[in-house]
């Protein structure tokens, strides 16, 4: 493969997504949902790994490609000496089938064409028996699986290939339709691509014309929020961290992880991005899958679960596959799953509250949620956790993590006095909560440094202590806020950007190196805007905004030395930023001064040592 990450575009059906390179080589897809085996998975390894491609037979071909306006029907243009077409891209939402459409329309002079369809199925290792139907449909079976391919151009087998070669003129139309179904059941009769066509571009002009403007961040707010759509699964309202697995935090390095599923610390700022631009249906879905996700006893609550709530992420490595530009490990699933992580109770309250104060009722379950967690969170505060970063060294006390076990008790008590029918509880909360907050201040804070440190005892400086601030336990005002912003631009800044820590002084339990991690740049900007550095923020967000590919993608680290993304892609916690930053810049009271107003009481003060 040559093609680099920002290389790719998204095109999805609100259930699953697919990957299309510039060159119109469809390399990732998996079937029905985000988290199923992919049956094309070119991208973790070659094309015999599964892909599709259409493209034009001279190599040379020039290339562009954008968005149709307000959508996320791709059309790629390709021209040569004898002509010029567009390869339209897209997957129209389901209606009881699972399908992806490809379209060549022949827009001047003539161009020759091939088409090269690779299935394989469970993440490049099933070869599929493929055979053709009386009216000339492919259709490749494997085990459960059976994908249909349907076109007018004559297709033949071929090495493991099914191919074909067609050339389009100026108006002509050349479609292609492939379908998913579980190869039990009867095989669907063929939808009409071009009324397909139409009904995607109307669901997706829906969406989009519900985004107020954002002053001069309209655009990409809006490519954001279609982003984030595209990642939700629309049956559940889950939206997952990523569409892909494995793409690496650094080239040929290990930190190689799945990010297909739905994340809880994602809970606070994906509700405040929908909820602040009116799209109060798919925060009310998120929502809703949030509260039927972590039902349950408190201590077995996890970090992430699958698009429908799933609790098993068994983790495990598909061998065959050499990773992208030969980054090993592949890995399908995540361990994390199964890590403590402190910070993910104080995450879900935070979101409770904003949710509230965004607008929405109160949801039954709060507080009776509220009576289960906080009783466990009072003494498993005290545990060290694996933190933020999901590291694989050993836990430790996180500062972040003991920031947002205040965050639990704190919105909890400020919900409950909101009701004034607990005020025992209400008192219980806040006394907890003073205690953490000494305990932090005491513990987290090195004056020598004159900043918070990653964990209780370290020298290290951590991007997440940009929270601090961001969620109102101490103001941005405050010296050692100020402080620990110094010492983050003084440590962490690359290029202008923010590393999460640096991976060489810690023992994270992994090779070190990575990229810079983009939503902590989203964060720093946000502390600006707190600190009314809107110079800062502003220079600072629009050269974030200037790392989105050709069609406003965004991964989740940059490499800024190489010029290039890495992670995972398109990465929602990055999409989640572009919008929230761009609000906070924009509006008078955005999403970061917000949150971290809904702090409750001021905490007290340490006793001094």
């Amino acid at each position: 493969m040559t093609a680099r990450i920002e290389d790719y575009a998204l095109i999805g059906d609100c259930e699953t997504a697919a990957l299309v390179s510039r060159e119109g080589s469809i390399d990732w897809l998996c079937f029905p949902r985000f988290d199923s085996p992919a049956s094309f998975a070119a991208l973790l390894g070659t094309p015999e790994n599964g892909r599709w491609r259409i493209a034009p037979t001279d190599r040379n071909a020039r290339s562009s490609r954008r968005y149709r306006p307000d959508t996320l029907i791709l059309e790629t243009t390709f021209e040569t000496d004898q002509g010029s077409a567009m390869l339209i891209d897209f997957m129209p939402l389901r209606d009881n089938s699972n399908d992806l459409a490809r379209i060549v329309i022949g827009l001047t002079g003539k161009v020759d064409f091939t088409t090269d369809f690779v299935a394989r199925f469970d993440y490049g290792r099933t070869v599929p028996w493929v055979s053709q139907t009386e009216d000339g449909a492919i259709v490749a079976v494997a085990g459960p699986d059976r994908l249909v391919l349907r076109t007018p151009v004559p297709l033949e087998g071929a090495d493991l290939h099914t191919a074909g070669s067609f050339s389009v003129s100026a108006g002509e139309r050349v479609p292609f339709l492939l379908t998913y179904t579980a190869s039990h059941l009867p095989i669907m009769p063929s939808r009409n691509v071009e009324t397909a066509l139409a009904d995607t571009e109307n669901f997706w002009h829906e969406f989009a014309s519900r985004c107020p403007p954002v002053g001069r961040y309209t655009e990409t707010v809006k490519r954001s929020l279609i982003t984030l759509k595209a990642l939700t699964y629309m049956p559940t309202g889950g939206i997952v961290a990523a569409a892909t697995t494995s793409l690496p935090e650094q080239i040929g390095g290990t930190r190689n992880w799945d990010y297909r599923y739905c994340w809880l610390r994602d809970a606070t700022m994906t509700l405040q991005a929908f909820m602040k631009l009116g799209y109060y249906e798919e925060a009310s879905a998120w929502r809703e899958w949030l509260m039927r996700a972590i039902a349950g006893a408190p201590e077995q609550m996890q970090i992430m679960y699958g698009v429908s709530g799933e609790r098993n992420l068994l983790e495990w490595e598909p061998r065959w596959l050499q990773g992208f530009e030969n980054s090993r490990p592949v890995r399908i699933g995540n361990a994390a799953a199964e890590q403590f992580q402190l910070d993910v109770y104080g995450e879900v309250a935070d979101a409770m509250l904003q949710a509230a104060m965004g607008g929405m009722p109160r949801h039954p379950r709060t507080r009776a949620l509220s009576e289960v967690i906080l009783p466990y969170l009072q003494s498993a505060w005290r545990r060290p956790d694996e933190g933020i970063w999901e590291v694989r060294g050993g836990a430790q006390h996180f500062t972040h993590s003991k920031v947002m076990a205040w965050v639990a008790f704190d919105r909890a008590a400020t919900m409950s006095a909101q009701t004034g029918d607990r005020p025992d509880f209400v008192a219980r909360c806040r006394a907890i909560a003073d205690e953490i907050h000494q305990d932090v201040c005491l513990k987290a804070f090195d004056p020598a440094l004159d900043s918070f440190v990653q964990a209780y005892g370290s020298k290290t400086i951590d991007a997440s202590l940009l929270l601090i601030p961001l969620v109102g336990f101490l103001p941005a005002d405050d010296p050692r806020v100020a402080g620990t912003v110094k010492a983050i631009e003084d440590t962490l800044l690359h290029h202008g950007l923010a590393h999460r820590y640096h991976t060489d002084r810690v023992d994270d339990g992994l090779p070190p190196g990575e990229g810079t991690f983009l939503v902590c740049s989203f964060w720093l900007a946000d502390v600006y805007t707190l600190q009314n550095r809107y110079g800062d923020a502003r220079r600072l967000y629009e050269r974030l905004q200037s790392l989105c590919n050709d069609v406003g993608l965004l991964s989740e680290e940059y490499d800024p030395v190489a010029g290039r993304m890495l992670g995972n892609f398109p990465q929602a916690f990055s999409h989640i930023g572009l919008i929230n930053t761009a609000l906070n810049l924009a509006r008078s009271s955005g999403p970061a001064e917000e949150r971290a107003e809904a702090a409750g009481e001021a905490p007290k003060e340490p006793e001094p040592v």
